[in-house]
């Protein structure tokens, strides 16, 4: 099992940034994929940005040049760095990992608890 721990997550006004982080631990032998998802209420979970273990990135629309997620492979730990937010970026935050526990087996996928963002205009 991998378990998954997001911080990092509050009360921001609008403009303003914010960091959250998620760290995996358990049986880990290698992490496939880091991603970050939101829900907002009302609203279905999307995704909001990816990264491979190689650096690769990907990123909502909406979020493309205000967000930047990164990742230290050796802390089996991701980042999102979220700048010049606004309300529409309200929504509880999900860790999302891709994971395999040994060396062979089937990978797996792992969701965190969940982190508040909430912007205030």
């Amino acid at each position: 099992q991998v378990q998954l721990v997001e911080s990092g997550g509050g009360l921001v006004q609008a403009g303003g940034s914010l960091r959250v982080s998620c760290a995996a631990s358990g049986s880990i032998f290698s992490i496939n994929y880091m991603g970050w998802y939101r829900q907002a209420p009302g609203k279905q979970r999307e995704l909001v940005a990816g990264i491979t273990t190689g650096g690769s990135t990907n990123y909502a629309d909406s979020v493309k040049g205000r967000f930047t997620i990164s990742r230290d492979n050796a802390k089996n730990t991701m980042y999102l760095q979220m700048n010049s937010l606004n309300a529409e970026d309200t929504a509880v935050y999900y860790c999302h990992v891709v994971a395999q526990n040994n060396r062979g087996s089937p990978a797996y996928t792992y969701w965190g608890q969940g982190t508040q963002v909430t912007v205030s205009s």
